[in-house]
C-alpha cells in the first residue's frame, strides 16, 4: 500500500446515487470527497432503465470529482437486492510453502476451493466470506497467516446473485466510463462498519431502509448468516403523503424531508406549511401533526413487516437487537416507532467521518471500510515474509559482525 491511495465507492440506490472518495495517507483513512445525484432508472432497488442510470452515475461521479479536483477512473460498486443469496461451503488445501508457513497464496487457494459448488446457470458468485479457518484440525481461527500447518480448511459463506442483475449493474457503471475494481455486498460492508464486534458475534439484525427497498441482514458468530430484501421503503411514506395532502409527489417529498415526523405525539401543531393541491393553483395549509398522522401508520407497517421477515428467516430473538441505517431512518420519531414495533433494543448507526455523518452514507462508507481492511491485511502479511528472508544487514549489524571477526583474529594470533 502506497502512502497516498485513493479509493472510490459507488452506492446506486433508488433515490440517490452516491460516490465517496477515500484517501489512505500514511496509514490513516479520510473521506476527501462526496458526490450525490438524484437516481433515475431505478425502481425498488432494481435497474429498469440503463441510460437514465448511467446518467445518474455520471452526475454523482462528476460532483465528487469537482469537489477534490481529481479524475475518477476505478470504483468499488455496492450491490444489493432480493436476488442475493447465501450458501455455506467448505474448502480444503495443503499448505504449499516448504517451511509450512501459511501465506496469502494459501488463503487465496482455500477460498477458491470453497467456490467450487454447484450453481444454477442463472446465478453467479459475488463474494466468499470466511466464517472460520481450520489448521490441522484446530478450529476457530480468524486469520491463519503466519501460522505453521500442513492442512488448511475454511468454512465459508458464498454470496451469489442473479447474472442478469449483476451484468446490468456492471453495464451501467462501464457505460458511465468507469472501471469496476470489485463488487461488494452492501449489507456485508455496512455491517462491518455499523456493527460492533460484540453485536456481530452475539447476533444482531442490520436493517437498511432506503427509498424503494429495505434490506435485512442477520449477523452471528462474526459474519453474515442471512439476508433478505423487502420491496418497501421511504417512497411509500412519500406516496401516502401525496395522496393524503392531494399534492404532487415532488411536493410531498419536500414536505416529508422538511417537516416529516414519524410519531404523532412528537409532532407540533403550531408548525405549519403550504402545498399546492393537484388540479388547482391554490395552496392549502397543513400542520406537522397532519403529516405525522399520515406517516405514522406506514412507518408502523414497515417495522411490522421487518419483524415478520426476521422471524421467517428464523432469527427473531437476537441479543444485539436491531441496528438501523439508510436515508429513511433520519426521519424524526422513527426510532421511537421502531422500538415499539420491534420490541427490542434499536439504535441508528451513523458513519463517524466528516461530511458523511448521515445514515444514508453508511453503505458507501462501508464499502471503503471493507476494501481498506482487506488492503491492510494483505500488505501487513506480505512484507514480513520477504523481510525475514532477504533483509539487507543494517549498519549496526555490519559493525557487530566486523567487531566479532577482529576479536577472533586477535584471539588466534595469541596462539601462533
Amino acid at each position: 500500500m502506497s502512502n497516498n491511495d485513493i479509493i472510490v465507492s459507488l452506492d446506486i440506490g433508488t433515490s440517490k446515487v452516491r460516490a465517496i472518495i477515500g484517501e489512505i495517507s500514511n496509514g490513516t483513512f479520510n473521506i476527501i470527497g462526496v458526490g450525490s445525484a438524484d437516481s433515475e432508472g431505478i425502481r425498488k432497488g432494481a435497474i429498469v432503465d440503463i441510460d437514465q442510470t448511467v446518467q445518474s452515475i455520471r452526475s454523482a461521479v462528476d460532483h465528487a470529482e469537482r469537489m477534490v479536483d481529481i479524475q475518477i477512473s476505478e470504483v468499488y460498486v455496492g450491490i444489493s437486492g432480493n436476488h442475493i443469496g447465501l450458501q455455506t461451503s467448505h474448502g480444503v488445501v495443503a499448505v504449499q510453502n516448504e517451511d509450512r508457513e501459511i501465506g496469502e497464496e494459501d488463503i487465496e487457494r482455500v477460498l477458491k476451493a470453497a467456490e467450487v459448488i454447484a450453481l444454477p446457470p442463472e446465478r453467479e458468485i459475488i463474494d466468499v466470506v470466511a466464517k472460520q479457518y481450520i489448521v490441522d484440525g484446530l478450529e476457530g481461527i480468524s486469520d491463519p497467516r503466519g501460522m505453521i500447518g500442513v492442512r488448511l480448511e475454511v468454512e465459508a459463506t458464498i454470496v451469489t446473485g442473479s447474472k442478469t442483475a449483476i451484468h446490468n449493474l456492471l453495464r451501467c457503471v462501464e457505460k458511465a466510463g468507469l472501471k469496476i475494481r470489485d463488487l461488494v455486498l452492501l449489507s456485508l460492508a455496512s455491517g462491518q462498519l455499523a456493527l460492533s464486534k460484540d453485536e456481530k458475534t452475539m447476533g444482531s439484525v442490520l436493517v437498511d431502509i432506503g427509498a424503494g427497498s429495505t434490506t435485512i441482514a442477520v449477523f452471528e458468530s462474526g459474519t453474515i448468516v442471512a439476508t433478505s430484501t423487502l420491496p418497501i421503503g421511504g417512497e411509500f411514506i412519500t406516496n401516502d403523503i401525496a395522496y393524503g395532502l392531494r399534492t404532487l409527489t415532488d411536493h410531498a417529498e419536500k414536505a416529508k424531508l422538511k417537516y416529516g415526523c414519524a410519531a404523532i405525539e412528537d409532532a407540533a401543531s403550531d408548525v405549519t406549511f403550504k402545498v399546492t393541491r393537484i388540479g388547482s393553483n391554490v395552496d392549502k395549509e397543513f400542520t406537522q401533526e397532519d403529516l405525522a398522522a399520515i406517516a405514522e401508520p406506514r412507518v408502523q407497517e414497515i417495522f411490522q413487516l421487518i419483524r415478520q421477515e426476521v422471524k421467517r428467516l428464523g432469527y427473531s430473538e437476537q441479543p444485539g437487537g436491531y441496528i438501523l441505517i439508510g436515508g429513511t431512518v433520519s426521519m424524526p420519531g422513527l426510532l421511537k416507532i421502531a422500538q415499539q414495533e420491534l420490541e427490542a433494543s434499536v439504535r441508528i448507526a451513523v458513519p463517524d467521518f466528516i461530511g458523511v455523518r448521515d445514515p444514508a452514507f453508511t453503505g458507501g462508507v462501508g464499502i471503503l471500510h471493507k476494501v481498506i481492511k482487506n488492503i491492510r491485511v494483505r500488505s501487513s502479511a506480505s512484507p514480513k515474509k520477504n523481510a525475514n528472508r532477504s533483509k539487507a544487514p543494517g549498519p549496526q549489524e555490519t559493525a557487530r559482525k566486523t567487531g566479532l571477526m577482529e576479536r577472533l583474529k586477535n584471539l588466534f594470533s595469541e596462539f601462533i
